[in-house]
């Protein structure tokens, strides 16, 4: 009994002269390092080149892993081919790591790169995208739907390589072709297409 009685008077002790715990150590969100308002930021390649371009309204550094979160980001993905333009792009919220070598858009994704040569312009909709910048790669598990000139394509899941213009389209995939225009001759280069879906992968190019 005189045992119990001390480890009792020892724990009441213990926890009345003890300091409180931290709340705010574990509890609410990281810390912000600093915030800028209508920010500009330059993201380079391993090389020294210019790569992904971000602007918006805000930005947040957090102290705890110094990465960036970015309310409505204006994005410019630059092309490596002097003739290709760039793409850009919006998304609703934005997250870029410290090295700047893996950027998420998150909710809604909207891309576009402008015609060249014979290729029309191209757009891209679809949502919690993942880049790498510096190898110019995008992907989402979201639905995304791709369209250029009359040629529209959309699936569920999408790996994107901006350089080499590859797009994969994942699961359930459907795609609209419009007809070619008839040759000299009156016939067409290639039989003309009508809409097809393809419930398997399907994987092409941006043009």
């Amino acid at each position: 009994m005189t045992l119990l009685l001390l480890a009792g008077a020892s724990q009441t002790l213990l926890w009345w002269i003890q300091p409180p715990p931290r709340i705010n150590d574990t509890l609410g969100p990281p810390r912000s390092g600093y915030t800028v308002k209508q920010f500009q930021a330059y993201l380079y390649n391993a090389d020294g080149a210019p790569g992904l371009r971000i602007s918006g309204p805000l930005l947040e550094r957090r102290d705890n892993d110094d990465s960036l979160f970015l309310t409505t980001p204006h994005f410019v993905m630059p092309s490596h081919v002097a003739t290709v333009p760039d793409w850009s792009g919006d998304s609703d919220y934005g997250w870029v790591n410290r090295r700047g070598d893996l950027v998420m858009l998150q909710g809604k994704v909207f891309m576009h790169r402008d015609a060249y040569a014979q290729t029309p312009a191209t757009e891209i909709h679809s949502a919690n995208m993942t880049g790498w910048p510096k190898d110019n790669r995008l992907a989402t598990d979201e639905l995304a739907i791709m369209t250029q000139g009359g040629t529209m394509l959309r699936g569920v899941g999408m790996r994107a390589n901006l350089d080499t213009n590859e797009l994969e389209l994942l699961h359930d995939v459907h795609g609209t072709y419009p007809p070619r225009a008839p040759t000299a001759r009156g016939r067409y280069k290639h039989r003309p297409a009508r809409p097809a879906a393809d419930p398997g992968t399907g994987r092409g190019t941006l043009g």
